[in-house]
């Protein structure tokens, strides 16, 4: 069984939905592999896939890849993913399987409160990030993942969503009369997406326009 590092956090129709897209998305990634494979929910709500087959090591090594991997067991100086939990003056905390504060000196990113960088880099909760362990607590983020937030910065604009799905939230950009304003959704966990914004297309009023229609944590991100 592969835990992977994003998690099915909402209850009802919408939790059905949301499995129901992991396991399309699933089966897309695996589709020319000799496997069979069921998606559940642990009691953390990370999700699990459980896969047998004769290329079932193949298939687990590329869920991992593109989703990362919650583990019970850290090695000094490796990378592992969690997704964001909380923040406050003293850092962000992850869910790695294990809490994981990540202090203000190890994000990394630039002058600021972490509440204040959360704001800067459109981080809505539940994001996945990966981290480098360091056996005496001074964890930091891994270099990759600075890099991808920095470029966050340095795009079109973007406007970051949490608990919904990307078709769901590719709904609400049309219903709101948006279609041509945006690239792309960019899927960023199961129930985490990035809106990416056109040439010219105000990323917080593209927020101010959609955010009546989604239940949802909205940050904007401003090109820098």
């Amino acid at each position: 069984m592969v835990v992977l590092a994003t998690k099915c956090y909402v209850a009802g129709e919408a939790r059905e939905r949301a499995l129901d897209g992991m396991t399309s998305l699933v089966a897309n990634e695996l589709g020319d592999l000799d496997v069979e494979f069921d998606v559940g929910v642990r009691h953390d709500d990370f999700v699990s896939v459980t896969v047998s087959g004769d290329d079932e090591t193949v298939a687990r090594n590329l869920l991992r890849e593109e989703w990362g991997e919650v583990t019970d067991h850290f090695t000094d100086g490796e990378t592992y993913a969690g997704t964001l939990e909380g923040w406050d003056d003293e850092g962000f905390v992850l869910d790695a399987g294990t809490e994981i504060r990540i202090p203000a000196d190890g994000l990394g990113l630039g002058a600021g409160t972490p509440e204040q960088i959360r704001d800067r880099f459109g981080i809505v909760q539940h994001t996945t990030l990966r981290f480098v362990y360091d056996a005496d607590g001074a964890h930091e983020l891994a270099d990759a993942e600075r890099d991808r937030l920095y470029d966050w910065t340095r795009g079109q604009g973007r406007v970051n969503v949490n608990s919904a799905t990307r078709a769901e939230t590719r709904a609400t950009v049309n219903r709101a009369g948006h279609a041509n304003d945006i690239v792309t959704v960019e899927r960023l966990g199961l129930l985490e997406q990035s809106i990416i914004c056109r040439e010219n297309t105000d990323a917080p009023g593209l927020l101010a326009s959609i955010g009546g229609y989604l239940p949802s944590e909205l940050k904007a991100v401003i090109p820098q």
